[in-house]
């Protein structure tokens, strides 16, 4: 059996940034091994921009000839019957597991073709735990890849153990003014930035029942490297109720299709040639972040009360309660202070949406001002950009809280930002005023001691992946392991 093939089946989250990192760790195990095959299930997103966004960018892989690497899309009509866009909950905890009757079919289509390839095993994203019963019944081991960081994941464990061994109130705690020990963080973790689903009953009661699932995987695949998040890791496997853990990354999506050009690109990278070495401030939010008006002109006099440089992608919020990704301006100064782009021009732009993994590798930028996506922190960290923490939504606020104050690899803005885009009627998030703002990229600029730290990080993201690297000797382990599912 040596030279047996092997299928692996990924379930990736309906979201861009986890379908993106699938396709990377999907091609990362297809070359590391030709006895490897990848079949992407795709769960088409509801309808809208950020689901238009989603199905361009499959659609456009689907293009490239990918060796063994295949998706099928699964059919949708019926599924939406089980989705309500204003509700916050019904993304993870009816949308996607109603999709598991079409994963069944599709699954059984496969193992039923003439010389088919052997099911090695699922990998499944953090939000399908609910495709564990699938693969269960075909007697198919399933693995996660987690997309977010081990520090993140120890802390989806430790809240079941908080709920169902400790009997804690986790709502009434995100409510309080408190710090708890968490033991992927080294720190106390403050319940202000616990993550946005754990403060609801709802969101709670999936989260404890995915952590249920989550035990029963195989192995988690984790884009983080041992030596980013050494104690967080360490904690993990010294847990015998937990899967084996493998760090992987970073995982980046670092080359760019053709389908991805916007003819905004040569300008901004034209522009940006013509500043000088690290001295703009890179400001972008995420596929999903926007500010209302009176926030944009608080960022506005921040940035020009700074007296730095400044690349700024702002973007039109939704106008709708749907959960939807924002759009663009068609003239930004309607928002903007009177004035401001007169008196900053040349030492400022303002764009819409940003072509960010060209510009963070762009020699001119010395600073990111993020919303903390993880996805986005390692773009940061492996371009050597120290980050000035604005998180919003998700687990974001958990990794600016590790960012800076476990790691010391960033600056803090805000750790307990909260907009939450999948609360569309959620409370008003607190102005963040232009001295904070001032004040945050000033300390960015001026601190040596994190642009040193960023940078020595930036060498070891680099060498994690090489051949001899941490995370490439992790894969191999968990390759191995795929094969003996065959054997």
């Amino acid at each position: 059996m040596a030279n047996a093939l092997a299928e692996l089946i990924f379930i990736p989250a309906p979201g861009l940034g986890h379908i993106m990192s699938t396709v990377e760790i999907a091609k990362i195990l297809v070359n590391r091994d030709q006895r490897l095959f990848v079949t992407v299930l795709v769960i088409k997103p509801p309808t809208g921009r950020y689901g238009s966004a989603i199905t361009d960018y499959i659609e456009s892989l689907a293009k490239t000839n990918m060796n063994h690497i295949s998706f099928i899309q699964l059919p949708q009509h019926e599924s939406l019957s089980n989705y309500d866009p204003k509700s916050p909950m019904s993304m993870f905890s009816d949308f996607i597991p109603s999709h598991s009757n079409r994963v069944r079919n599709v699954v059984a289509d496969m193992i039923s073709q003439p010389g088919s390839r052997r099911i090695a095993g699922f990998v499944i994203d953090m939000f399908c735990t609910c495709m564990v019963d699938v693969a269960n019944e075909f007697n198919v081991p399933t693995y996660m890849f987690f997309t977010s960081n081990a520090a993140f994941l120890g802390f989806k464990f430790h809240v079941q153990t908080l709920c169902d061994d400790l009997n804690e109130d986790v709502v009434e705690m995100c409510g309080s003014n408190t710090e708890i020990l968490v033991p992927s963080f080294d720190k106390p973790v403050p319940t202000k930035v616990f993550w946005s689903l754990v403060h609801t009953k709802e969101g709670l009661d999936y989260v404890l029942r995915s952590v249920k699932k989550l035990r029963e995987v195989k192995g988690i695949m984790v884009n983080t490297f041992f030596e980013l998040e050494t104690h967080a890791i360490k904690s993990l496997s010294a847990d015998n109720n937990i899967p084996p853990v493998y760090p992987v990354g970073p995982i980046l999506t670092l080359e760019r299709s053709s389908s991805d050009e916007k003819p905004l690109d040569d300008e901004v990278i034209t522009w940006l040639d013509g500043q000088p070495p690290s001295s703009v401030v890179f400001l972008c939010f995420g596929s999903m972040g926007s500010f209302d008006e009176p926030q944009v002109k608080e960022i506005a006099h921040g940035l020009e009360q700074s007296g730095q440089r400044f690349l700024w992608s702002l973007r039109r919020p939704p106008s709708n309660e749907k959960i939807e990704a924002p759009s663009e301006y068609k003239d930004p100064t309607v928002v903007l202070p009177k004035g401001f782009m007169e008196r900053t021009n040349g030492i400022g732009k303002v764009i819409g949406w940003a072509p960010q993994l060209a510009v963070l590798a762009h020699r001119a930028v010395g600073a990111f001002v993020s919303h903390c996506g993880w996805n986005s922190l390692l773009e940061s960290l492996w371009f050597g950009v120290p980050s000035v923490t604005w998180p919003m939504y998700a687990e974001q606020q958990m990794n600016a809280f590790e960012m800076v104050m476990e790691l010391g690899l960033a600056v803090e803005l805000r750790l307990d930002y909260r907009k939450d885009v999948f609360v569309p009627k959620g409370p008003d998030p607190v102005l963040v005023t232009r001295e904070e703002i001032k004040n945050g990229i000033k300390r960015v600029m001026e601190d040596n001691d994190v642009r040193t730290k960023v940078k020595v990080m930036s060498e070891k993201s680099r060498l994690a992946v090489m051949e001899g690297g941490s995370s490439y000797a992790s894969l191999g382990c968990l390759v191995q392991d795929f094969m003996k599912n065959i054997s």
